[in-house]
């Protein structure tokens, strides 16, 4: 069939990766062919990309596993988790080489040195820290960041690393003075993804406020701004040979170029939570996560546009030079350096700060501390073959697009794989319907990839030989220690406990399939307008309800805009609509400086409600409210609540101390409600675990 025939954009599997929900998770740089997910479970699994199988879990981290990333070689794994731990493994020796600590807090980000043995990491703790894998443990630690810091990046040079968080602000450190060169705060959200070109002096950022930012690092000015997308920027990527970015946002994929700024190509994936992005043979993999299953997905670039509707040569681009890269703008530096010394030389490069805390740097391997590889033969492939001297590169062959064929369901079937036990063939979904003598994944493998699938008709169930399969023991389930969440997410994709058939008029049976009085009150001859008017029903509600917020949102904005903050909280609140008191505090904690000790009194009491509402956005807006306060006026309140009496009469002193007790009664009120919800599964329960510390500084 002619090419026109195949997708551009496919799915290419989803499987279950871990027995609780998956949180990060990172694809190979090099290869892009191999990936590792961590998780609640505590464990980092590795996959191979097309294959339903774990090849290896790692263990050894004993609370959730929060950031992964691989190495430029792709042979270790870095794994930050909840308690600020960092722990590296070596991949080809299947053992773990270091567990570095501390950070105080959750680690949010990870990247490795392009060359060297050094990381950098992010934390919750709103600090970052680079680190000597081989000998020195943390050798400084880089102190700027207000809220907590998403992502981190070195240059390709190693002299620079890019910081971004919460704050929106991008930072530029220059690791030899250990200072920060410049400060890029032009985004109006949390920066969540930083990339360097990998040649020119160019930086791209991606934000929460739904755009993709370029800058100039010869002159620190801003490029180019991207239009606004649809949802916020959840990962970008630069194509490897520094045409055009490629921006992954909520179901979406766009490509971009600069100088101008504009877009390319776009596409609609439907992948939901994008997490990391890599290419490999002339197609972008693109990984996702939802709660315990991770999906992948496949761009073809040869069909792509990757220029104005013209395709990009496929030769490679010439080296760069020192001064120059596109004509006009310097590039990086990407040779490494000549020491005497080695890896010591590179340190001495680097500015260090005195190690006080000699656990820092624990090199022992703990028995809790293993590596299971649960499918050797994968593993033996991957890893292997690289103890051979002299080997041409392996050239994987590209996954085979599927036919266009808009009556099938393109989405790929999940496999119920256990990832912490080996299986001898994959388990995938299978309908009551169907013959169940030989289970058939149709997730595609890399040795399969070049010849296309034949597809059997139901009537003739396969007859390939399979192996014989140990019983399968499932994880214990977590609901007997935990309780399960009853909270509505929020990046849900349709709304939660609602049958979209209900809406629909019973349609009447064959003739002769049941007998007449067993339909349910189906009235013959139904018609098109029938069907409108049941899908229109509560169509007029719902607008009077949507009408009537917008109105109420309109006389807060009013209100606002004449300067008079502390009445349009005042009437947001009194109009008695939560949701009207989410999008308020949504524009309020971006702007800290508006807050004061009447604002604190009037939101605390809703922030109550919020923390124990149903919906996810509701709760992560209390949350962020509670941060605030507690980061701006917990001293306050302190000192007040726990001050002296003193003799005569203060009026504006007992004013005061009147407030703080009023928002001292109220935290504590959140913290029981806290307290309560702490033990939840997800990325929630870890949300008021991390408040229920934030809130401990109220203890006198």
């Amino acid at each position: 069939m002619a090419a026109t025939g195949t997708k551009r954009a496919w799915k290419l599997q989803e499987f279950v990766a871990h027995s609780a929900n998956v949180n990060c998770l990172a694809l190979g740089p090099v290869s892009g062919r191999v990936m590792v997910t961590g998780g609640e479970d505590k464990k980092v699994n590795m996959w191979a990309v097309g294959k339903p199988n774990c090849i290896m879990s790692l263990s050894g981290h004993t609370t959730p596993v929060e950031s992964v990333r691989f190495g430029i070689s792709e042979e270790l794994v870095a794994a930050g988790s909840q308690s600020g731990t960092i722990k590296i493994w070596d991949l080809e020796a299947a053992k773990i080489v270091r567990t570095l600590t501390g950070h105080k807090s959750s680690i949010k980000t990870l990247d490795f040195h392009p060359y060297g043995e050094f990381v950098v990491s992010g934390s919750l703790d709103t600090n970052i820290k680079l680190w000597d894998v081989r000998r020195k443990g943390c050798i400084f630690t880089y102190r700027g960041h207000t809220n907590c810091v998403n992502t981190v990046r070195f240059s390709p040079d190693g002299r620079w690393v890019g910081s971004a968080g919460e704050d929106g602000i991008m930072k530029l450190w220059d690791l030899t003075a250990g200072k920060i060169i410049h400060e890029f705060t032009n985004h109006q959200g949390p920066v969540t993804t930083v990339e360097f070109h990998p040649n020119e002096f160019l930086l791209a950022t991606g934000s929460g406020d739904r755009t993709v930012k370029f800058w100039d690092l010869e002159t620190m000015q801003l490029v180019g701004t991207t239009d606004r997308e649809a949802n916020g920027v959840r990962t970008i990527s630069f194509h490897p040979e520094g045409n055009v970015l490629f921006s992954g946002g909520q179901d979406t994929l766009r490509v971009y170029g600069w100088e101008p700024v504009r877009s390319y190509d776009s596409y609609s994936m439907g992948w939901g939570k994008i997490g990391d992005m890599a290419i490999s043979s002339n197609q972008l993999i693109g990984a996702s996560y939802h709660q315990t299953n991770v999906s992948l997905y496949v761009v073809d670039l040869s069909r792509t546009n990757l220029s104005d509707n013209r395709q990009i040569p496929q030769e490679s681009i010439p080296t760069p030079t020192p001064f120059t890269a596109s004509g006009h703008r310097k590039s990086f530096v990407t040779d490494r350096p000549r020491t005497q010394c080695g890896h010591q030389g590179q340190t001495e490069q680097m500015k260090t700060e005195p190690n006080d805390d000699p656990s820092q740097d624990q090199g022992e391997e703990d028995s809790s501390e293993v590596a299971q590889i649960q499918n050797p033969a994968d593993y033996k492939e991957l890893f292997k073959p690289r103890h051979d001297l002299a080997r041409s590169p392996t050239i994987k062959a590209p996954f085979p697009a599927p036919l266009e064929d808009p009556s099938s369901v393109s989405a790929a079937p999940v496999s119920r794989v256990s990832p912490s036990q080996p299986t001898a063939a994959p388990v995938s979904r299978v309908s009551p319907s169907q013959p169940t003598a030989a289970p058939v994944s149709r997730v595609a493998t890399s040795q399969s990839a070049a010849a296309p699938t034949s597809r059997l008709p139901p009537s003739q169930p396969a007859v390939q030989p399979t192996p014989a399969v140990q019983p399968v023991s499932h994880p214990p389930v977590v609901t007997s220690s935990q309780p399960q969440s009853t909270v509505v997410p929020s990046d849900r994709d349709k709304p939660v406990g609602l049958d979209m058939n209900a809406f629909l008029p019973k349609q009447p049976q064959p003739i002769g399939s049941v007998h007449s009085s067993a339909v349910n009150n189906v009235q013959p001859g139904i018609n098109e307008s029938d069907v409108l008017g049941s899908i229109e029903k509560g169509h007029n509600s719902m607008c009077a309800a949507m009408n009537h917020r917008h109105k109420n949102l309109d006389v807060v904005r009013s209100i606002w805009t004449t300067g008079e903050i502390k009445t349009a909280v005042d009437s947001a609140i009194n109009m008695n609509d939560l949701a009207i008191v989410v999008d308020l505090l949504n524009v309020l904690c971006l702007k800290p400086s508006m807050w004061s000790l009447d604002l604190c009194v009037m939101i605390l009491p809703k922030v109550e409600e919020l923390a124990n509402s149903k919906y996810e956005n509701y709760i992560h807006a209390g949350c962020q409210a509670i941060k605030l306060v507690m980061k701006s006026f917990s001293g306050l309140i302190k000192t007040n609540i726990t001050a002296p009496p003193i003799s005569g009469v203060d009026i504006s002193r007992e004013e005061r101390y009147r407030k703080c007790k009023t928002c001292y009664e109220s935290l504590l009120r959140t913290r029981s409600i806290v307290e309560q919800k702490q033990h939840l599964v997800g990325k929630l329960g870890s949300t008021f675990r991390e408040i229920k510390l934030i809130l401990a500084a109220l203890d006198c």
